[in-house]
């Protein structure tokens, strides 16, 4: 795959990979939120990937999803497509809370991003290493 689009090199971590994407977590401690990039070069659509690789990626998406949900006992996980700002395929997966700064609305724009602490961080990553287990490579 080409390298990640500049905008994720900055905003996010590369936590680790699954079959098709790699683990991204959004540096932003407003939110736990996770991105999914499947390692394909030149793609900005999910219908631009070969049939397999779309069943796997919903694979993927949803294997996350659960153990975000489970972890965090979210109220609701938002996945997302947008692609506005950058072009390359990636699926934004955010924890939601009914009481977080956002709720309901969208959580683009709506706040500065926080940063975590080093402690904060690998809180995040342990608790996606023991959602996810041995279904993702851990880098972090």
């Amino acid at each position: 795959m080409d390298k990640l689009h500049q905008k994720l090199q900055q905003d996010c971590l590369l936590v680790g990979r699954f079959s098709l994407c790699q683990l991204l977590l959004m540096k932003d401690a407003n939110y736990p939120w996770c991105i999914l990039v499947p390692d394909r070069e030149n793609i900005s659509e999910i219908h631009q990937l070969r049939k397999s690789d779309q069943l796997q990626l919903i694979r993927e998406s949803s294997i996350l999803s659960a153990a975000l949900e489970k972890a965090f006992k979210a109220d609701k996980i938002n996945v997302a497509a947008l692609g506005n700002l950058v072009p390359q395929l990636h699926i934004h997966h955010v924890v939601r809370y009914r009481n977080d700064k956002a709720w309901p609305g969208p959580v683009w724009g709506a706040f500065g991003m926080k940063a975590y602490s080093e402690e904060e961080q690998q809180s995040v990553v342990n608790k996606l290493r023991e959602g996810l287990g041995d279904g993702v490579e851990f880098l972090l």
